[in-house]
């Protein structure tokens, strides 16, 4: 199973927190980013994701791996949606597990800074003004 998705539609936190459950685990560590209704000082009333899904999510898979080898984690996700969300919709989710709480939070931190500025994921802003613009990374 792919430990970085794209997903069209909401997603359940909770049964992807499950993918990292393992008797192993002592800490885990989750962040989720969600749609404000705001940006650099103008109303947001929704946005649409769009990404190049092959090259997406081959990019987070090598993340998801560099966090693996370069933190002392058991596993880690990440999910990041497309298409259009409303204001306060889910659109990004990451979990780390790991023996200990200190990696797991610096692999989580890790991993949602790369996501943004290495994957090929565009943010299209509709503004409550009328007009829109495209963001990269998806802030």
């Amino acid at each position: 199973m792919a430990r970085f998705r794209l997903s069209e539609i909401p997603f359940d936190v909770a049964a992807l927190r499950a993918e990292l459950l393992d008797a192993r685990v002592g800490g885990y560590a989750s962040f989720e980013g969600w749609v404000r209704d705001h940006n650099d000082g103008r109303a947001v009333t929704g946005l649409r994701y769009e990404a190049y899904a092959a090259m997406a999510e081959a990019e987070g898979e090598r993340i998801l791996d560099e966090a693996c080898s370069r933190f002392d984690i058991l596993d880690a996700r990440c999910v990041h949606r497309t298409g259009d969300l409303a204001i306060g919709e889910l659109a990004v989710w990451v979990g780390v597990s790991a023996a200990h709480r200190d990696a797991a939070f610096a692999a989580c931190r890790f991993v949602i800074d790369e996501v943004k500025s290495r994957v090929p994921i565009w943010k299209h802003e509709r503004y409550a003004e009328g007009d829109a613009g495209w963001l990269h990374p998806s802030d």
